[in-house]
């Protein structure tokens, strides 16, 4: 087996392991899937924010944000305060049963689907010190396949999002009740205000 597979190999799997772990992006994600509400544009923008960071990673800017801590503190504050009040919002859906909707309808707004998907991805400063710093110290002690490491990686985002965004309707069944929109949404804000309070604690 070359090298450059290797390399690849390699970046899939680390690549792999850092995303999927759950978080606020990912919660995200699978709410929309089970939703219906413009999965391909959130799967696509999830997945090419990760191939511009992890590209960016590699190119060499990781060295630029490491001698500029403060981006990661601003960025800390801003991404925790939007992930509060999302939390916010999903407790104030779980709360209020008469707004939730069994159906899967996709009548959600496009442009709010973007801005927060957008929001959940560049807001985190752990999306900048997984990839931009952690994937590109990586990828650069391959070398010459350092390319190959990173189109794995690259590789993972896209298998991950796409499958979590797409798979997501297999649960549209349990999800047709308005009980289990309550437990989910009410999930997602305890886990958005969570992250949110421990993004601006550790900034």
């Amino acid at each position: 087996m070359n090298t450059a597979l290797l390399a690849a190999l390699a970046g899939l799997g680390t690549g792999l392991s850092l995303i999927v772990a759950i978080g606020a992006q990912n919660a995200f994600v699978l709410r929309q899937g089970i939703r219906r509400e413009h999965v391909a544009v959130v799967v696509a923008i999830c997945a090419l924010s990760d191939v511009v960071l992890i590209s960016a990673g590699i190119g060499g800017v990781g060295s630029v944000v490491r001698t500029w801590p403060t981006a990661i503190t601003v960025t800390g504050w801003l991404g925790g305060a939007f992930l509060v009040s999302y939390g916010l919002l999903a407790a104030r859906r779980a709360f209020r049963p008469q707004r939730l909707e069994a159906a899967i309808t996709g009548g959600g707004s496009l442009r709010a689907a973007v801005l927060t998907c957008l929001a959940m991805t560049w807001l985190n400063p752990h999306v900048y010190l997984d990839t931009l710093l952690l994937l590109g110290s990586l990828a650069n002690g391959y070398g010459r396949s350092r390319w190959g490491f990173g189109v794995g990686a690259m590789a993972g985002s896209v298998v991950w999002f796409a499958g979590l965004g797409f798979g997501a309707r297999l649960l549209e069944r349990p999800f047709s009740r308005p009980g289990s929109w309550r437990v989910l949404d009410a999930a997602i804000a305890c886990m958005m205000i969570g992250l949110g309070v421990l993004m601006v604690a550790r900034t």
